[in-house]
């Protein structure tokens, strides 16, 4: 989400994109934030359908283990509804989801008796009465089918993402006041029903957040506060603890998306984008110390601005990404409209020199 908090230069760049739609250059650094390194964009997404607007938001990556380069990107125009895009960046498929603002999926669940691919949306079609879409996947076609809609609380859908516990599926739901709900979502029958189990309650505006399987940990940024994680698990603790506060230097509000790098038993990395100085942050898994920041810059492919919705995740994606995906929201895409920009793991370690 694009805040009227920014400051003058990200003002002048939101009337830049509003009027001319012209790729504004990455902001101007706030005078006391931490150096950030650079990288450039391997590939980018077709533009979502809605023009001159604060409208594509959120991805969430769909590995296909059998052919990476294979794989599918699952995105929001929160104006509109769903796309489905190839690692080419072309659209394979657009369903009209009405005002769906962010999305998380998880493979292996079982929709209507069989395994598939589960799509969750936060729809804020309604901002006094959240409701969560789900989807599925079909990884042959890259279609998206509509299974239905489970209620999540009351007030405004922000924030989505997911959580496997055992043979549970969750879904987190991040209210715009800072109020989170966990719903357990069931898809097996012929419609989808869910149960909020627990809630839990930052205190101000928040959205991105997203879940680490292995240690049952989710991840949530308060957009003008910091990064905060809890117990993800049903019967966990609902009490917060704080990462990273949102203070100019290394996270710049606004803290939007929230990413997880998973690596080994239980260590890796947790990303937020810090969007108010177009960047992104990397914290270390075991300890939440500080690792670094960087920017995707323009290259043979434009940078990305603005971000609020980040995805990533490890593995091969293919001869462009062997290492991993990482897929950012760009909130200026020159003359077009706001699109996702795709930047290769390697690359972003490469560049905050990370251990291989």
């Amino acid at each position: 989400m694009i805040r009227l908090t920014l400051g003058l230069t990200s003002l002048l760049a939101l009337a830049a994109c509003a009027t001319t739609e012209t790729e504004v250059p990455v902001a101007t650094r706030i005078a006391n934030t931490t150096p950030a390194v650079n990288v450039t964009a391997r590939g980018e997404t077709t533009p979502v359908g809605t023009a001159n607007a604060d409208a594509a938001d959120d991805p969430a990556i769909w590995r296909n283990a059998a052919d990476p380069a294979q794989s599918l990107i699952v995105g929001t125009d929160k104006k509109a509804g769903l796309y489905v895009y190839g690692l080419d960046g072309k659209t394979r498929d657009f369903l009209n989801a009405g005002r769906v603002n962010n999305v998380d999926l998880r493979d292996g669940v079982t929709i209507g008796g069989q395994p598939g691919i589960l799509v969750v949306a936060s729809d804020r079609s309604d901002v006094a009465h959240a409701k969560l879409a789900l989807f599925r996947l079909d990884p042959a076609t890259a279609k998206l089918t509509a299974l239905g809609k489970v209620d999540a609380g009351t007030g405004e859908a922000y924030g989505v993402c997911l959580s496997r516990e055992g043979a549970a599926t969750y879904g987190f739901i991040v209210l715009k006041d800072g109020t989170i709900h966990q719903v357990a979502l069931d898809a097996s029958g012929a419609m989808p029903t869910g149960t909020i189990v627990r809630t839990m309650k930052l205190g101000t505006q928040s959205e991105g957040c997203a879940v680490d399987d292995r240690t049952g940990t989710l991840y949530v940024a308060e957009e003008d506060v910091g990064l905060w994680r809890f117990d993800a698990r049903a019967a966990g603790s609902p009490t917060p603890t704080k990462i990273a506060a949102a203070d100019g230097k290394n996270l710049v509000m606004d803290a939007e998306g929230v990413a997880i790098a998973p690596i080994g038993a239980k260590d890796g990395y947790v990303l937020v984008s810090s969007q108010g100085d177009n960047a992104y942050v990397v914290y270390r898994i075991s300890d939440d110390s500080y690792v670094g920041r960087f920017r995707v810059v323009d290259g043979a492919i434009g940078g990305s601005e603005e971000t609020d919705g980040i995805d990533l995740m490890l593995g091969d994606f293919g001869p462009a990404y062997p290492g991993g995906l990482f897929v950012a929201q760009d909130g200026h895409n020159a003359t077009a409209a706001q699109n996702f920009k795709l930047v290769a793991w390697d690359d972003i370690g490469k560049a905050l020199g990370l251990p291989r």
